[in-house]
């Protein structure tokens, strides 16, 4: 009877234990379906907002370069330019000595004056090609050249029928450029006084056309 009663208590044993399961979709180390999604979501905003601001940094490191290149160039190009005016006062000077020199020797006919004013006319052409060699560039209007305020600079009015009104009639003085800038205006002498420009005819589509029958 003892033994019995002993297997039974073995056997029900297994049925009255309850072990301790886990609750459907929450087991040990997985989130819950809704916070998986918000946590991807914020990590794909997160994603989008550092890639938009790479984005923007290496668009603001190009255009950086890129300014840095342009004002490199132009300070290679310009930076000479307080210089260069102060080199044309030299030319100046030098073209009026050259002026001067050749009126003496068509007087005299020295030839000693010849002797300096070839020297003279050299160091001019070397000036004028080192000029050049940084980008400073001689120009002279020509006659009957329109007036252009940007490249000229009136000095006076000279009354010539001959020529048309607003026209260079004289250069006193020759102009310079520097890149694409203007270094000095030509000095100009403006004609007065001769026949205007005639201006352009207004076109007109309708001008040739028949009036229609209504029209009276």
């Amino acid at each position: 009877m003892m033994t019995d009663t002993r297997r039974a208590s073995v056997d029900v044993e297994p049925e009255t234990a309850q072990p301790n399961s886990p609750e459907p979709g929450a087991s040990e180390g997985n989130a819950p379906p809704a916070e998986a999604a918000a946590a991807a979501e914020t990590l794909a905003r997160e994603a989008a907002e550092l890639r938009d601001k790479l984005l923007r940094t290496l668009a603001e490191m190009e255009n950086l370069r890129r300014r840095t290149e342009r004002e490199v160039a132009e300070t290679r190009i310009y930076g000479v330019t307080s210089f260069a005016r102060d080199i044309l006062a030299i030319s100046d000077n030098m073209a009026r000595a050259l002026q001067t020199i050749r009126a003496e020797i068509k007087e005299k006919g020295d030839p000693n004056v010849k002797a300096l004013l070839d020297g003279v006319e050299l160091t001019e052409r070397e000036l004028a090609k080192v000029l050049e060699k940084h980008g400073v560039r001689k120009f002279e209007p020509r006659e009957r050249e329109k007036f252009d305020p940007n490249l000229h600079q009136a000095m006076y009015e000279v009354p010539d029928p001959s020529l048309p009104a607003g026209t260079v009639a004289q250069v006193v003085q020759a102009g310079y450029m520097i890149g694409d800038r203007m270094l000095r205006p030509a000095l100009v002498a403006v004609a007065k006084g001769g026949p205007k420009a005639a201006p352009e005819p207004v076109a007109n589509d309708n001008a040739d056309a028949e009036p229609s029958p209504d029209q009276h």
